[in-house]
């Protein structure tokens, strides 16, 4: 039986340092800088066409900590929930691997896409920072470790629509964000069953101790 004290061990420390942090380097930027260096710091953290190409692979990092404004209430709860939710039922190490997976891998996809369309200047240096592609990755992992049945199965595509839903609306509609978006949720669906394992063999491990 798990005691008080594993339960406060698992009690989320990573998503609200996280979410926080995001927030609190926004409210920053926002007071300390002119619109202009805001916008150069920016993009000089971008994952944009511009900045991979040249090399700048720690933009990869940089993006995930950086938003174009502080989060809206209701989006920064629901992002700490999630993020909150995935850490305290199956750790720090999964929650953090998930968000990275999704965030990464979206962005590498997105920007090979973008170099093979041979996409325009605007959108080679566009800014493109935020939590969005790992949020999206952490949902959907944690969507397809809901055990089988018409949960999982709502769920998993309640998730689907929304992201399929900029292209529902006619052409020119969706971005290459929304296309990243919709490349996180899969990736990170295609973790959630090793999620589910890694949690029943956590459980099996505390429960013979």
């Amino acid at each position: 039986m798990t005691s008080l004290a594993d339960r406060a061990d698992r009690l989320p420390r990573l998503a609200p340092l996280y979410v926080g942090g995001v927030q609190l380097g926004a409210y920053a930027l926002q007071r300390m800088l002119t619109p202009a260096m805001r916008e150069r710091v920016l993009r000089d953290c971008s994952t944009n066409v511009d900045n991979l190409r040249a090399g700048r692979w720690s933009t990869l990092a940089s993006s995930a900590l950086m938003v174009e404004a502080p989060l809206e209430l209701p989006y920064a709860l629901l992002l700490l929930a999630v993020l909150g939710y995935t850490e305290y039922a199956y750790g720090a190490w999964w929650a953090a691997a998930a968000f990275l997976y999704g965030h990464v891998g979206a962005s590498l996809v997105v920007y090979g896409g973008l170099r093979a369309l041979r996409a325009g200047a605007r959108t080679r240096s566009a800014i493109d920072v935020g939590a969005s592609y790992g949020f999206n990755a952490v949902a959907g992992a944690l969507a397809t470790a809901l055990p089988r049945g018409r949960m999982r199965t709502g769920v998993g595509a309640g998730l689907l629509a929304l992201a399929v839903r900029p292209y529902l609306r006619g052409r020119g509609h969706a971005t290459f964000t929304d296309a990243g978006h919709l490349l996180a949720l899969l990736l990170g669906m295609g973790l959630g069953p090793a999620l589910a394992r890694g949690r029943r063999r956590g459980l099996a491990h505390r429960s013979s101790q």
